[in-house]
């Protein structure tokens, strides 16, 4: 009988560590209403990230009160900051084939 494997805490690498470097940039993450496929980072869809990015306390929302009704504004935590350093540390080690890789398998 063939064992079903659980869902991977991070569906896709490549755009999970691509998150957390424009977020410790200072770039806001942002939820269109209450749908899981209203997220975008910087004017880009994320897809994958989100929920692996709130689950964990990385990033946490914040009052925006120039922001849009409707809209929740996320920005990274103190844990997500270090969590982006070690994260955008591991990825840069990584050879540009493995980055390639990575980007095309998630």
């Amino acid at each position: 009988m063939a064992r079903c494997l659980p869902a991977p805490i991070i569906p896709d690498r490549a755009e999970f560590v691509d998150a957390l470097q424009l977020l410790s940039r200072g770039r806001v993450l942002v939820q269109l209403g209450d749908s899981e496929l209203g997220w975008a980072l910087d004017g880009a869809p994320v897809r994958y990230s989100a929920p692996t990015l709130t689950g964990y306390g990385l990033v946490d929302e914040f009052d925006n009160p120039q922001g849009f009704p409707g809209v929740r504004y996320f920005r990274l935590t103190e844990r997500g900051r270090h969590f982006a350093e070690e994260a955008g540390r591991a990825w840069r080690r990584r050879s540009l084939l493995e980055r390639a890789l990575v980007r095309l398998v998630g």
